[in-house]
């Protein structure tokens, strides 16, 4: 709520404000870098007593917006690699829904967090911005979050278990699909995974090896990975 307040209070005319993360969780590192760049920019990273049990890495080059420190991935919640086609009504949804949400632990101070869509950020900061509320403030689970953003095509799949139907036809009529093509990767310092939106257009690849270790990478796949380490690999 600090950081959100902040950022909504701060920024002015000539004047710009951005805070990476104020999180107990996880840490964001983002820059307008080169992927080699990365290890002298941030020296800390490679200090042997620096340790954690999951990494998001994301690397891209600025397609459909301007390049800004801001906008580069990864983001609060999420990194993305695609376009949200659906962003503005996406956009003008959550507005409206402003006047009739609430959250009993938070009350008055709810409204303090809007808008839930900061100004001026990009289609992936866009979707950050909903994700990250629906986590904190929706009382949702980070999977169950994404799964109610970006659904996939469960009307018409026979192999889908009635349980899962039933949710997605329930999440159906409580927000509108964030759609692609898109892969989004996702963490919140608990839960770290991925997901392709349900045009399944944008390609994605991972690697499970006998050492219990998944890699998922988009577009040629995965690098640098020891095939007869490999127990089963999607393409």
């Amino acid at each position: 709520m600090l950081r959100k307040r902040a950022t909504h209070q701060i920024p002015s005319p000539g004047k710009r404000f951005y805070i990476c993360s104020l999180s107990r969780r996880t840490v964001v590192y983002k820059g307008q870098l080169t992927s080699d760049q990365l290890w002298t920019y941030f020296p800390d990273l490679l200090d042997p007593m620096y340790d954690t049990y999951l990494a998001l890495v994301h690397t891209r080059f600025s397609t459909n917006t301007f390049p800004s420190w801001e906008r580069a991935h990864p983001l609060r919640v999420l990194a993305h690699n695609g376009e949200i086609n659906t962003l503005r009504g996406n956009v003008n949804f959550m507005k409206a829904r402003e006047g009739v949400m609430k959250n009993d632990d938070i009350g008055d101070q709810l409204k303090t967090l809007y808008p839930v869509v900061e100004p001026n950020l990009s289609d992936s900061g866009s979707a950050d911005c909903v994700l990250e509320f629906l986590v904190h403030v929706g009382n949702r689970k980070l999977p169950e979050a994404v799964m109610t953003m970006v659904p996939e095509a469960w009307q018409n799949d026979p192999t889908m278990s009635e349980e899962k139907r039933d949710y997605y036809h329930w999440a159906a009529c409580t927000m509108e699909p964030w759609d692609g093509p898109a892969l989004i990767s996702f963490t919140d310092g608990r839960f770290i995974g991925a997901i392709l939106d349900r045009n399944g257009l944008r390609p994605s690849r991972f690697y499970i090896t006998k050492d219990n270790m998944m890699v998922m990478a988009s577009e040629v796949g995965v690098y640098d990975v020891d095939p007869s380490q490999v127990i089963f690999k999607v393409v």
